[in-house]
């Protein structure tokens, strides 16, 4: 038995690489010059988080979203739970379930 290849053809937004180039490219000009800046500011620690928040914008670009709802999730408020969050509940769960 052997995997099934993934392939790219549903219509969707092709796929971005998370690489700061390909990040800055997707972007409208207004939003990459800040993305540059909040790059350039960053220290070794933040890297990731600012370009893989930047990738998720670019990739709402790439796929719009109804504009109600692309506000909700750029603005923190649409329902769910945070991925830092959940990975943190993870953690913590695993540790209870450790110490059991």
């Amino acid at each position: 038995m052997s995997a099934q290849p993934v392939h790219h053809g549903d219509g969707g937004p092709p796929p971005l690489p998370r690489t700061q180039n390909a990040v800055a490219a997707a972007l409208p000009p207004a939003d990459r010059m800040e993305f540059y800046r909040e790059m350039g500011e960053a220290d070794e620690t933040e890297l990731l988080g600012v370009l893989r928040r930047w990738w998720l914008r670019a990739r709402l670009y790439a796929d719009p979203l109804p504009d109600d709802v692309r506000t909700d999730i750029e603005a923190g408020t649409a329902p769910g739970h945070a991925a830092g969050a959940a990975l943190r509940q993870a953690a913590a769960d695993r540790e209870t379930s450790a110490g059991e």
